[in-house]
C-alpha cells in the first residue's frame, strides 16, 4: 500500500501518558491501538526531585519540611523550573531564600542525577509503546513516523530511550500543545 503511513503518537503530559498508533491513508486516520498510564507524567518527575531535595535539606539543616505546605510548594516550583532547565543544560541550581525557619536552601542537581532519580519512570514509558505495537499487530520497523506530544517529552532521556527503542530513528517534535 503506497500511500499508507503508520504513525506512533507518544503523548507525555503533566499527569497522564498515552501512546496511540494510527494508520493514515489519503487523509483518513484510523486508530489501530492505544495504550498508556493514566498516572504517569511530569508531576511524577517533579515529585522525585522534591523528595530528593527534602532529604537533602533534612540532612544538611536537620529540618523536616514534609508537613510544611508552604515550604513544599516553594520547593516544588523550584523543582519544576530546574526540570525545564535540565532539558537544555547539564545542571540546574535551586535557590530558595528562607525555605524553613529562616534557613536558605541553595543547592544544585545535574541532569545525570535527575535521570537517575527517575530512571524507572523513564524506562516505564516504553512498556505502553510495546503494548500499543502488539495490539496493532505491528513491529517497530513498520512505524513510519514517531510524534512527540506534551511538555514532558522534552526531557532528553525520554527522547533518547524512545529513539533507541526505534533503532535511532528521527523523532518528530513539532507538536507541543502546552507552549
Amino acid at each position: 500500500k503506497s500511500g499508507e503511513r503508520n504513525v506512533l503518537i507518544f503523548d507525555l503530559g503533566g499527569g497522564t501518558f498515552d501512546v496511540s498508533i494510527l494508520t493514515i491513508e489519503d487523509g483518513i486516520f484510523e486508530v489501530k491501538s492505544t495504550a498508556g498510564d493514566t498516572h504517569l507524567g511530569g508531576e511524577d518527575f517533579d515529585n522525585r526531585m522534591v523528595n530528593h531535595f527534602m532529604e537533602e535539606f533534612k540532612r544538611k539543616h536537620k529540618k523536616d519540611i514534609s508537613q510544611n505546605k508552604r515550604a513544599l510548594r516553594r520547593l516544588r516550583t523550584a523543582c519544576e523550573r530546574a526540570k525545564r532547565t535540565l532539558s537544555s543544560s547539564s545542571q540546574a541550581s535551586i535557590e530558595i531564600d528562607s525555605l524553613c525557619e529562616g534557613v536558605d536552601f541553595y543547592t544544585s542537581i545535574t541532569r545525570a542525577r535527575f535521570e537517575e532519580l527517575c530512571s524507572d519512570l523513564f524506562r516505564g514509558t516504553l512498556e505502553p509503546v510495546e503494548k500499543a505495537l502488539r495490539d496493532a499487530k505491528m513491529d517497530r520497523a513498520q512505524i513510519h513516523d514517531i510524534v512527540l506530544v506534551g511538555g514532558s517529552t522534552r526531557v532528553p532521556k525520554v527522547q533518547k530511550l524512545l529513539q533507541d527503542f526505534f533503532n535511532g530513528r528521527e523523532l518528530n517534535k513539532s507538536i507541543n500543545p502546552d507552549e
